[in-house]
């Protein structure tokens, strides 16, 4: 586990037979912080160990900051640690959402400078599908020491990014929350309405199926590059609304060869932190 970016509930059920790498629950719900994780109690991928999106994959927030400001390294190598993880050990991570939760994982474990995750394609569902065992209740590990995280900041485009490059030519600012919110029609959990001028529109869900599984990757890299256009993959800076959908996007991307995409961690609660900065269509 761990040298591929996407695995089958199929073959996650047969490395785990083998008794290799970690596994990783990160159901999740914005509107009910808490049931993820009754959910988990109830039921779980055997041996899965829970990733609070919140508590373990975020830091708190700021007065400044978006919902999920991201965690720092001495946060991050605390929960890796109490975890049992150690370099060269793979991890897969699943949640019941498309991978949309999961990602922020993946894409944790890359900015901190291990690429070795995958996602588990279509999730919690897919293996209830396949018919595959469950368990119940609270699955523990012994902790290992913390390893020393670094950071690799090229993956990461700021605030003082995005107004710096607003209306120019340097990168395309693809914004992945769904259309009506984008658009600003409705916004169910952010004080203000609409998107950053000069962004456009890629619902991170058009690189799924309707099963929750990731899209052919001939399919998503068309997609993909019909959306960059004559840009580098290099100039793609994908958002939502807190940063961890945004990271589904980037996967997609990765999974289909076009690697160098940056996240805007911030994202939208971030961006309207500051009521001077402009808003499309309207204030809310």
């Amino acid at each position: 586990m761990g040298h591929q970016m996407l695995i089958s509930a199929q073959d996650l059920h047969a490395a785990q037979k083998n008794k290799k790498g970690l596994v990783f629950d990160c159901r999740f719900v914005l509107s009910d912080p808490g049931s993820g994780y009754r959910d988990y109690l109830e039921a779980h991928i055997p041996g899965a160990l829970y990733a609070h999106l919140d508590d373990d994959l975020s830091s708190p927030v700021t007065a400044s900051s978006g919902r999920h400001p991201l965690p720092d390294a001495e946060k991050f190598s605390g929960f890796l640690a109490r975890s049992g993880w150690q370099p060269g050990i793979g991890i897969v991570a699943y949640d019941s959402a498309g991978g949309s939760i999961a990602a922020r994982l993946w894409w944790l474990m890359k900015y901190f400078g291990h690429d070795c995750a995958a996602l588990l394609d279509g999730g919690f569902p897919a293996w209830q599908a396949a018919g595959f065992e469950l368990e119940s209740g609270e699955v523990t590990n012994t902790s290992t020491p913390p390893v020393r995280l670094s950071a690799t900041g090229e993956l990461l485009r700021s605030t003082a990014d995005i107004l710096e490059n607003l209306g120019g030519k340097g990168m395309i600012l693809a914004d992945v929350r769904a259309g009506e919110r984008f658009r600003g029609e409705i916004e169910p959990i952010d004080s203000v309405a609409g998107h950053v001028p000069g962004s456009v529109n890629y619902p991170f869900d058009l690189n799924l199926s309707p099963s929750g599984k990731f899209r052919p990757v001939p399919e998503i890299r068309k997609g993909l590059l019909t959306l960059s256009g004559s840009h580098d993959t290099d100039d793609m800076v994908y958002m939502c609304g807190s940063g961890v959908t945004a990271c589904h996007a980037i996967f997609a991307a990765e999974l289909s060869g076009l690697k160098g995409s940056k996240l805007y961690a911030g994202s939208w609660s971030e961006w309207i932190r500051d009521p001077t900065r402009p808003v499309e269509p309207g204030n809310g």
